[in-house]
């Protein structure tokens, strides 16, 4: 616990006001003393600057001379059983000994070829903890790096119970921010009564918070990557705002207002549908990143289908603003939650902080992090590149890319277009009040409840044991469950359409809602997993494209779903949405069994070596 809080914005926050007296960093301790290795390369270092300085070669680095001698190991430390215990690392449980270059699976790797070449459970033995050399750059620096194979500071390397923690934080998150779009729904009539206005400008309130999580994370995904900032203080900073505008939101007056603060919480609530993800890659390894991944896409489509749940009753008792006030009492406590219990997951951050505290307790500038080299070269040109321009260049020119966005933009346009045809078959139809009708959409969470342990067996029955097996040579393996799970949406919307009438009972179409449901699911939760697998380096802009097009398309789909239904029907106007879901089918058969060739072919491949 005492980790936990010392790397929470509670905890930095502490370390600030107090000036780095209370929850202090093993450096920052009396006693500790620098792994020998380090101490090693420093002298060495020390030794040949010297050496070159006399030859007139290059200058030593700042505040040393040729007759300056190396650091005492007793200056750094009078403890060595500290050191012992730290370098053997003893405890009860053994540690898969990884190459440094493997390291945090899709974080670690550049291309697909260092996906290929990631190791398999054959290739992992099991080994008691091993100190870890740093590396020495051609510059002379040495690389702050994990002082061994089991450093409790690597968040790979934290307890079950540390990683179930930042695990639940982000799933919580994510619940919230989603749950915060779809609850406004059952005040949309009351908004049109109040305010005067038409449904579709009082569906912007729901449209427009759609766009806004959308939109975020061209921003928030690249500041989370740069080192010198990490996860924390942009999901602290976002949420707090989040929070702090969820009490104008539910007390203003004026329909305008409404809508921009409603858009201005979709933004700033965003941070954590983009790098969520990366931040349950922080602390999971490859081979299991697949499972975590999929609660976290749980929470987040169950989000949207709770919200109508808790306000379906609480509005018409309480008023239109009741909807609005809850989401308050929801995002409070998780803020808090996260202020206090949400460690920073960023190994570049975390070494890059060590870096400087090994810096201050030398007082040799020669120890430097890799993050902080990286990072000296970037600048806001190419910070806004990565946000801006690199994910429509991929989703343009990428044929695989594109079809995943295009498909994901209609099954999610889909998904949020029932907020407006739920009303028009089970309220119009059934004669249902707001109420019954909000529980219709629990349909939606018992499918996801269905379709997460679906899609773990496969990871657990063949993806994982043909990886262990094979490696990561053949990522269209992944699209195994999406060619039976693109099936259910054009089934789902069938049933839905064709049956969402008073003469048939109303579970019926409810069930279609089902099917639907379960096939969204498992397809798009292969498609994100797909995505990065192909093109790793290109991760973080291909998620932030994809999430700013399918929000983009669905806070359009809000609009137009009212229109198309009234217009056509409700069976007619599923049908059509139907068979463009049916068509995307060939799609994703094409993609399963061409995708090798389409990577072949995509200039964006690094092209293995001839060996």
């Amino acid at each position: 616990m005492y980790d936990i809080l010392r790397d929470s914005g509670f905890g930095h926050l502490a370390r600030f006001v107090t000036g780095r007296r209370v929850f202090q960093f093993p450096e920052e301790r009396p006693g500790f003393e620098l792994p020998e290795s380090y101490y090693n390369e420093s002298m060495q270092r020390m030794t040949d600057a010297a050496k070159d300085a006399a030859a007139g070669k290059k200058p030593l680095p700042q505040d040393q001379s040729p007759d300056e001698k190396p650091p005492s190991r007793r200056s750094l430390s009078s403890s060595s059983s500290e050191r012992k215990d730290s370098e053997l690392g003893l405890n009860s449980e053994s540690n898969l000994a990884i190459p440094k270059e493997e390291e945090n699976g899709i974080q670690k790797a550049e291309t697909a070829r260092d996906l290929e070449r990631a190791p398999t459970a054959g290739d992992l033995e099991k080994t008691v903890s091993r100190p870890i050399a740093p590396t020495r750059t051609r510059e002379g620096y040495i690389l702050v790096d994990w002082y061994t194979t089991d450093d409790p500071e690597n968040p790979q390397n934290w307890g079950s119970g540390k990683k179930a923690i930042v695990v639940l934080q982000i799933y919580l998150y994510t619940l919230a921010v989603y749950m915060g779009s779809a609850i406004y729904t059952p005040s949309v009539p009351y908004v049109i009564e109040v305010f005067g206005v038409s449904s579709t400008v009082a569906l912007l309130g729901l449209s427009l918070y759609v766009l806004g999580y959308g939109v975020g994370p061209l921003l928030w995904s690249p500041l989370s990557e740069i080192p010198v900032v990490g996860r924390n203080p942009p999901y602290l900073f976002t949420f707090g705002i989040f929070v702090i505008l969820s009490i104008p939101t539910a007390l203003v007056d004026n329909i305008g207002g409404l809508l921009v603060l409603r858009f201005l919480q979709g933004f700033f609530g965003s941070p954590c549908l983009a790098t969520g993800g990366a931040s349950l890659g922080d602390v999971t390894d490859l081979l299991h990143l697949s499972y975590f991944l999929t609660g976290w896409a749980g929470f987040a489509t169950a989000g949207p289908a709770l919200g109508p749940v808790i306000s379906g009753f609480s509005v018409p008792a309480e008023g239109w603003r009741w909807s609005l006030w809850e989401i308050l009492w929801l995002s409070g406590p998780v803020f808090l939650s996260m202020f206090f219990l949400l460690p920073e997951t960023s190994a570049n951050n975390i070494l890059l902080r060590r870096a400087k505290r090994i810096r201050k307790l030398t007082g040799n500038p020669i120890y430097k992090s890799q993050s902080e080299l990286d990072q000296q070269g970037l600048t806001a040109k190419s910070v806004a590149y990565e946000a801006l321009v690199r994910p429509w260049i991929l989703n343009a020119l990428d044929p695989a890319i594109l079809f995943s966005t295009v498909y994901v933009m209609i099954v999610y346009g889909i998904y949020y277009s029932f907020f407006e045809v739920f009303p028009i078959v089970y309220m119009q139809g059934y004669g249902m009040n707001i109420g019954q009708m909000g529980l219709v959409f629990l349909v939606i969470a018992v499918s996801v409840g269905i379709a997460i342990p679906t899609y773990f067996a496969y990871l657990r029955y063949h993806f994982t044991p043909y990886v262990m097996k094979n490696g990561f040579s053949n990522p269209e393996h992944l699209l195994i469950p999406a060619l039976f799970g693109s099936f259910g949406p054009p089934i789902g919307l069938f049933v839905f359409g064709w049956t969402g009438r008073p003469d048939i009972h109303w579970i019926v179409p409810t069930i279609g809602i089902a099917i639907y449901t379960v096939g969204v699911f498992i397809l798009l939760q292969s498609l994100f997993i797909y995505i990065p697998m192909i093109y790793p380096q290109y991760a973080a802009s291909l998620f932030a494209g994809n999430d700013a097009a399918r929000s983009a398309f669905a806070a359009g789909a809000i609009l137009f779903a009212d229109p198309l239904f009234h217009t056509l029907g409700v069976g007619k106007g599923c049908s059509l949405l139907g068979g463009l879901a049916a068509g995307c089918c060939l799609g994703v058969f094409a993609l399963y069994y061409y995708g090798a060739d389409l990577r072949q072919r995509s200039r964006f491949t690094v092209k293995a070596p001839v060996e």
